[in-house]
């Protein structure tokens, strides 16, 4: 008998020391949903429950060489990206991902879930000139919004107008996350003209790290199991909200959304 592998994504983003975002969540992500992960290293951080203590990214040549060799020799069926931290990385890894033929999933991270940078004022305009066109979905939190377009968006009836502008820059698909505004947590998605809103219950749990790297790499997962963009979503949507309420303490700041959620609670029904 010959095995047949499962779909193939690939994450490209940098590496979380405490194991509750990037390249960690990424590929623990993709584990969950039964495909299999690969990953592209663009940058390394010190990372712990508290914070980011310090970042170094790789030279650019080192991050093409890895895309090199994934996508040469194995292909994928979707890719993630995240953590570029700098124009160098970020127009590289555009350049490369123009030519693969799968859909894209861009995460623009402008900032961890402590508040400190992951990418370089000047290579904003990269990601909005070079990154997003490439991008079949992006998904900007409202923090990221104001920052590549300026729209600042105060309560739900402004995603609307958030989600024309990052649509403007170039993506397919704008996924405007707006799980910081008051209320029940909503995410608008839209391609210019169709619109889908997608809620949620708001979990009273701190321990959220890791949530837009899951969010955005179930979304590729998905996409690569054969879903296409609102279907992707709305199972991503699932997925993570399962995550953040399974979420639990590490360290002593904020700790991450467990991806293994819906194992945990497989194999607990099993012993039960």
């Amino acid at each position: 008998m010959t095995n047949i592998a499962p779909p193939l994504v690939l994450t490209v983003a940098g590496s979380d020391s405490g194991g509750g975002a990037g390249i960690q969540a990424d590929l623990k992500t993709m584990l969950a949903h039964g495909v299999h992960g690969m990953s592209v290293i663009a940058a390394v951080t010190a990372q712990n429950s508290r914070g980011v203590q310090g970042y170094w990214e790789l030279p650019p040549e080192a991050v093409r060489a890895q895309l090199d060799s994934v996508l040469s020799d194995i292909g994928v069926h979707a890719v993630k990206t995240g953590m570029l931290a700098s124009t160098a990385l970020v127009e590289t890894v555009a350049e490369v991902l123009a030519g693969a033929g799968a859909p894209v999933v861009v995460d623009p991270v402008g900032v961890s879930k402590h508040g400190d940078a992951l990418l370089e004022p000047s290579a904003v305009d990269a990601v909005r000139t070079a990154l997003l066109p490439v991008a079949t979905v992006a998904t900007p939190n409202l923090w990221e919004v104001e920052q590549l377009t300026g729209v600042k968006v105060v309560d739900e009836a402004g995603m609307r107008e958030a989600a024309e502008a990052v649509k403007a820059l170039g993506p397919r698909w704008a996924l405007i996350k707006g799980g910081h505004l008051p209320g029940e947590p909503a995410d608008l998605l839209f391609d210019g003209t169709r619109e889908y809103r997608f809620t949620a219950p708001r979990h009273d749990n701190r321990h959220t790290h890791g949530t837009g790297c899951t969010l955005a790499s179930a979304i590729a997962s998905n996409l690569a199991l054969g879903a296409d963009v609102p279907d992707a979503v709305a199972r991503a949507k699932e997925y993570v909200t399962g995550a953040i309420a399974a979420g639990f303490p590490l360290g002593t700041g904020i700790g991450p959304v467990d991806h293994g959620w819906r194992q945990r609670a497989a194999l607990d029904q099993s012993r039960s």
